[in-house]
């Protein structure tokens, strides 16, 4: 069964990156963008295929959801045996529950249309492990904190790794027993989508760097509330690490604005257009790997995220 990879065209980059690795080229796709919005997709023949679907749904999510799913569509019409999403960052995954009545659960809807569409889904550090199960097909959370925490491992002394709140202490835990470093939390207060407030540090940072970890980073308003209280608690210099790099605005204006000693992301989504602040580790070997594998249906077992 011939390996294909298709690319949306959310992250050129990484997907040319990841048919380097596989060692295939990328099959033709056509995206035609009308002048009411909507979107045009096809594809050449992929009879009896195993084919590999590649796009993020970072910022624009909408446009990038929709192009998905038109590319597993125009994949299954062109007659291929297998179809799998490779999703490196999943958009609405933060909206997992209800938090007031009326409230829909964005997670469930978007896992909804893309598990009907594919037969198999690779992921990269979902927001949490239970969006998982909101799918209705297999899906294989792939982890980038090996890569991120081997990066940052000759740089780190004394460090202090901080979970910036509390949904994200079992992700500092990890990165703790990679790194032998011992671990601290900001307990913070969502105040709206743009405003957070710390309101405690818990764990010793005085006189201590420290590295902050988290799944991403959208508009930086929980990394600012972190290191303000990390710096009122005595903390030195901050490091941040993050698989997935949104920075939607203001957070150039946030993060350059904190001294910040270093911002490592992936490419899970393309690094942004002031990224001379960040240093990215690409994620293009974790996931040609993946892919690899699956072709040949090898086992995924140490590539797998487990909290």
């Amino acid at each position: 069964m011939r390996l294909a990879l298709i690319a949306g065209s959310a992250n050129p980059g990484l997907a040319a990156a990841v048919a380097r690795r596989v060692g295939v080229e990328l099959d033709a796709v056509t995206i035609d963008r009308f002048p009411d919005g909507e979107l045009g997709v096809s594809v050449g023949s992929l009879r009896g295929a195993d084919v590999y679907v590649l796009q993020s749904t970072g910022p624009p999510a909408h446009d990038h959801l929709v192009e998905l799913a038109l590319l597993a569509d125009a994949v299954r019409r062109s007659g291929a045996a297998r179809i799998s999403g490779v999703i490196p960052y999943l958009a609405y995954a933060r909206q997992d529950r209800r938090e007031r009545e009326g409230q829909g659960i964005g997670a469930r809807v978007v896992a909804e249309l893309i598990g009907g569409l594919f037969d198999r889904v690779v992921a990269v550090d979902l927001h949490t492990s239970a969006v998982e199960g909101f799918f209705g097909c297999p899906v294989e959370q792939l982890s980038a904190v090996p890569l991120l925490a081997a990066y940052v491992r000759s740089s780190m002394t004394d460090h202090v790794v901080v979970a910036p709140d509390l949904g994200a202490v079992k992700r500092a835990e990890r990165y703790a027993r990679m790194l032998g470093l011992r671990t601290a939390v900001v307990r913070k207060s969502r105040l709206s989508g743009r405003e957070v407030e710390a309101t405690a540090v818990e764990g010793d940072v005085r006189d201590r760097p420290v590295l902050i970890v988290d799944d991403m980073v959208s508009t930086g308003a929980t990394i600012e509330a972190a290191v303000r209280a990390l710096r009122g608690a005595g903390a030195l210099q901050a490091t941040v690490v993050a698989t997935h790099g949104l920075l939607v605005p203001p957070a150039e204006e946030r993060l350059t604005g904190l001294g910040l000693a270093a911002i490592v992301l992936t490419d899970s989504v393309p690094p942004p257009a002031w990224g001379g602040a960040a240093t990215v580790v690409s994620v293009a070997d974790l996931l040609a790997d993946a892919v690899g594998r699956l072709h040949r249906d090898e086992p995924l077992a140490d590539l797998v995220r487990r909290d």
